[in-house]
């Protein structure tokens, strides 16, 4: 889900300019948390369980840079935003990262002031209909009534898709997921689109996610990924490497399981031993203790784990790896060397 928020940059680049040289990775440091920007709620990606604890993969990444920095993956704040307000509260300094199903543009990268430091989700938008409407392809959406968040690229891609193949629509403009939810399944649209991960996401809450089904078109790429703000390398570099920590890990077959004992017995694998502070200081470069990419495998695992625990093809969502399987296994997910 997608910000263009064009207003306010100036007053945003002027944030970026002055508040982030207080350095953030101090100040992490001296609160003693992070502060995390995510969804409202999408399940699979960022969620409340019934007792209230932030679950999913986004969560889980937010978990992986406290575990990082501060050597507890419980050290998180959980700021909820709105594709409205997401950037305001990251540039504000309201939060220190955000790690929240945002797509990659280049109006973000450079009017917003959004640094992001990767991709962790190779997305696209797409269409979820009802069974009954009867519909197999997007193109037979003419005159459909269409629920699209506000404020978000989705809606210049759904404009630009309709006009391009001479079809028209009804927007029925909605702030978060859960009113997309509640307005579609009540039959006040006809047609939900969003990131197809996040139309996954909601029909899997549904009573019977049968009855709905998401169309073969993809009308874009979203490339989802961490964003910090500009101006505090130090701390774009942390949030970069834990991100290419837990892909690197699953490259070289460091899990969850394994790690405490391949710390305990380093092996003859130089760059296993530089990832997981055996070997070499590249902890020390980052401002960050040696042990920093094994407190971040020890508590949520490698990419892949994280995939499959909260999105793959064995939960609700259903997800399957597709683009987002590692560059050696098809995929587009790749990490550059540790060294």
């Amino acid at each position: 889900m997608k910000k263009l928020l064009l207003g306010a940059s100036a007053a945003i680049a002027m944030f970026a300019v002055t508040g982030a040289q207080a350095g953030t990775l101090d100040d992490v440091k001296a609160k003693g948390e992070v502060a995390c920007v995510v969804s409202t709620g999408v399940a699979g990606f960022a969620y409340t369980d019934a007792d209230g604890n932030w679950k999913g993969f986004d969560a889980d990444f937010c978990r992986a840079t406290a575990a990082a920095v501060l050597g507890d993956p419980n050290k998180v704040k959980f700021v909820t935003s709105t594709g409205k307000t997401r950037f305001t509260i990251l540039n504000s300094g309201e939060g220190d990262v955000l790690w929240r199903n945002t797509t990659w543009t280049y109006v973000r990268d450079v009017d917003v002031k959004l640094a992001f430091q990767g991709v962790n989700y190779y997305d696209g938008q797409g269409f979820m209909v009802p069974k009954k409407l009867g519909v197999s392809s997007a193109k037979e959406l003419d005159g459909a009534s269409v629920c699209i968040q506000t404020g978000t690229t989705t809606e210049l891609n759904l404009a630009d898709y309709f006009r391009s193949n001479g079809i028209k629509y009804e927007p029925v403009p909605i702030e978060t997921n859960d009113e997309a939810r509640t307005n579609y399944l009540a039959g006040r649209c006809d047609v939900y689109t969003t990131d197809a991960s996040g139309l996954a996401a909601t029909r899997s809450t549904f009573e019977a996610p049968g009855d709905h089904v998401l169309l073969p078109e993809i009308i874009s790429k979203e490339p989802l990924g961490p964003a910090t703000r500009h101006g505090d390398d130090n701390w774009s570099d942390v949030v970069r490497w834990v991100l290419n920590a837990t892909v690197t890990a699953e490259e070289l077959g460091v899990t969850q399981a394994n790690v405490d004992d391949m710390v305990k017995n380093p092996g003859k694998n130089s760059e296993i031993n530089r990832l997981l502070g055996t070997e070499g200081e590249l902890g020390a470069m980052l401002g960050l203790n040696k042990d920093w990419a094994h407190q971040v495998i020890k508590a949520v695992g490698n990419y892949g784990e994280i995939f499959e625990r909260n999105i793959g093809p064995k939960t609700p969502i259903g997800l399957e790896r597709g683009l987002n399987a590692l560059w050696s296994q098809g995929g587009l997910i790749y990490s550059p060397p540790f060294r």
